[in-house]
């Protein structure tokens, strides 16, 4: 039974979901039409700026659940290794254990980047700023570094188990990122 579409936010898991697997280029409308059930007119009812609006509107989507399940724990007062280790977590949910892309990585990459290059270098920054801020509270050395390292290995292992085809690689990355996190005793 095809899920019914009321409301544009129920189209934006849907179109985060077709545009990891074919990217924002090769996301037509037809493919958008034929996976979210809906004609040209109803898209653009939706999203009168096209294709690069329901982009914008995915990583907006994206960016809000990093604020509120990811950053906004870290920023918190509080016990700084339960928020990084709350952040692995949600990150290895968020990717399925490394079984599905991180979108705003891939439009990073794209030809596409420039349309999308300040939301894009936003979300990585507020990240590697939230990170950064509870490794120090953690006691870690060089925080902004190692919040630099962590996002660089979180993203390198999306891609190399989406290249060989082995989730679990991610797994173990982020098994020693919770061994080398953990605090000195």
């Amino acid at each position: 039974m095809a899920r019914r579409i009321s409301e544009r936010a129920d189209l934006l898991p849907v179109l985060g979901e077709i545009f990891r697997d074919y990217g924002f280029e090769a996301a037509s409308l037809s493919v958008i039409g034929e996976r979210t059930g809906l004609g040209k007119g109803s898209l653009y009812h939706f999203f009168p700026g096209g294709k690069e609006e329901m982009a914008k509107a995915v990583l907006d989507e994206i960016g809000s659940w990093f604020e509120n399940e990811v950053f906004r724990p870290l920023r918190e007062d509080g016990d700084a290794a339960a928020a990084i280790e709350a952040m692995l977590v949600a990150v290895d949910g968020y990717f399925r254990s490394g079984r599905r892309i991180c979108l705003v990585g891939a439009l990073a990459l794209a030809d596409s980047r420039e349309r999308f290059a300040a939301q894009i270098a936003g979300y990585f920054a507020a990240w590697q700023d939230a990170l950064a801020g509870a490794l120090a509270r953690s006691g870690q050395a060089d925080p902004d570094g190692l919040a630099e390292e962590i996002l660089a290995l979180i993203q390198g292992g999306l891609v190399l188990a989406r290249a060989r085809d082995e989730a679990v690689i991610f797994t173990r990355l982020l098994a020693r990122l919770r061994l080398r996190l953990q605090p000195a005793g």
